[in-house]
């Protein structure tokens, strides 16, 4: 049976330290909706109402795009080992950037990532928890390395190109407020 808490509990939140990967979802008022898979070490609880997670860069900018026209945003754990559980995080999100003034104090949470882009921050204003007893057991292996790896063998600039060409506007065309050179766009401050 589902329960609802206006915050997490200790064992919610050492629940979700256990975890190597947990789900975001974003939307924008219209368009896709967008669900994402997230892994390495790249979320922190910070307190009972306030969690934080490192985005990379990858093949999109769906949560960044979607935040600017709207900040709500879901964050879902699943135990895949041990007794079954099913956690949502839900709330308001903002986004932390390079060249912002705190990006340097957020990004210090995490270990060096070599694409690290946004920090996400979530002000959690409902918890969920349901039974979870059709999510299958899965054993965890490792992380994977490939992103990483990639990564390390751009330089600065192909990474900005990469950035520019892939990460700046979302699959519906709406602009991710991407740092041209260090530095937000004007239209996203």
């Amino acid at each position: 049976m589902a329960k609802r808490m206006d915050s997490l509990s200790p064992v919610l939140q050492a629940f979700i330290e256990r975890q190597h990967v947990f789900f975001v979802a974003t939307a924008a008022p219209e368009g896709r909706v967008n669900v994402s898979p997230k892994g390495m070490d790249s979320l922190r609880v910070l307190t009972p109402g306030r969690v934080a997670w490192l985005g990379v860069t990858g093949s999109g900018n769906e949560t960044a795009a979607h935040l600017l026209q709207h900040p709500r945003m879901t964050l879902m754990f699943c135990a895949f080992e041990g007794p079954p559980l099913i956690l949502r995080l839900y709330g308001q999100a903002r986004m932390v950037q390079p060249g912002d003034p705190e990006w340097e104090e957020w990004l210090g949470l995490f270990p060096p990532l070599p694409a690290a882009r946004q920090v996400y921050v979530l002000d959690v204003d409902l918890v969920q928890t349901s039974c979870g007893m059709a999510v299958p057991l899965m054993a965890y292996e490792q992380d994977r390395e490939d992103l990483n790896n990639l990564h390390r063998r751009l330089t600065p600039q192909e990474m900005e190109d990469y950035r520019q060409r892939k990460n700046r506007l979302s699959i519906d065309g709406f602009p991710t407020g991407l740092p041209v050179g260090g530095h937000r766009p004007p239209d996203c401050l």
